[in-house]
């Protein structure tokens, strides 16, 4: 239990500082896009950050694939196995259908 409870604290502390670094990069961004005239550095700027965010968010629907394909896919194989064990008169499969239903 207490590698859960450090891998939270790291991916917590990860996913906070991700949002600070986004929150910063992405305010670059909106005042790049709304201004008017751009010079060459504003403007390869405004493509080198657009560029980078495109792979942040395909990075991100990536993850977000991956857990819902892990939490919801594999939870719900999961759970109709045990179901079948626990139909079939398994205790301890019986003892972890209880558990997760809580």
């Amino acid at each position: 239990m207490s590698d859960f409870k450090e891998n939270k604290r790291q991916l917590d502390k990860e996913l906070e500082q991700f949002i600070a670094l986004l929150n910063q990069l992405l305010p670059q961004y909106h005042s790049l896009l709304k201004k008017k005239n751009l010079d060459q550095d504003e403007l390869k700027k405004l493509g080198e950050i657009e560029h980078y965010l495109i792979g942040v968010n395909s990075k991100i629907m990536e993850i977000k694939g991956k857990l819902e394909q892990d939490l919801f896919g594999q939870s719900m194989d999961v759970y109709y196995k045990l179901k079948v064990q626990a139909t079939a008169g398994d205790p301890s499969a019986k003892l972890k259908l209880d558990c997760r239903r809580l």
